[in-house]
């Protein structure tokens, strides 16, 4: 999964400069959706916009605004890549263009996913050391 950090300062954007940083994106959906590996792709809106859902006491939920942590930097969108490893997605994430429509990207995560059913074998594995 390829993570896109930028700042939230909603500057106005010269024209062309925001019609190379769409023509850089549809340039790597166009690639990677041909190789069949583009699984997903999107822009997330502002952090106002966003729930934070924590645990609270006596298990209830704590719901607040906003993101989880105070920074300057926020998830500004994603690429779910099916890459056949680490460097095959950072391949994919240079090309990922430095700027978007809310400003200067401050850079690209790539992360593997972890399937739930890995976690669910992981929780198997434990009950049967338990009750071995």
């Amino acid at each position: 999964m390829l993570l896109i950090y930028s700042g939230e300062i909603q500057a106005k954007r010269d024209v062309q400069e925001f019609q190379s940083t769409m023509a850089a994106h549809r340039s790597l959906m166009d690639d990677t959706g041909k190789r069949g590996i583009l699984l997903g792709t999107n822009a997330l809106r502002p952090s106002t916009t966003a729930k934070t859902i924590r645990p609270g006491n006596d298990g209830e939920r704590l719901i607040t605004d906003g993101p989880f942590a105070e920074t300057k930097e926020q998830l500004a969108g994603f690429y779910l890549l099916e890459c056949k490893d680490i460097d095959e997605a950072v391949a994919y994430a240079k090309r990922i263009p430095m700027n978007c429509a809310a400003g200067t990207t401050r850079g690209v995560e790539v992360r593997e996913v972890l399937p739930f059913s890995e976690i669910q074998q992981r929780l198997e594995s434990l009950l049967a050391e338990q009750h071995a």
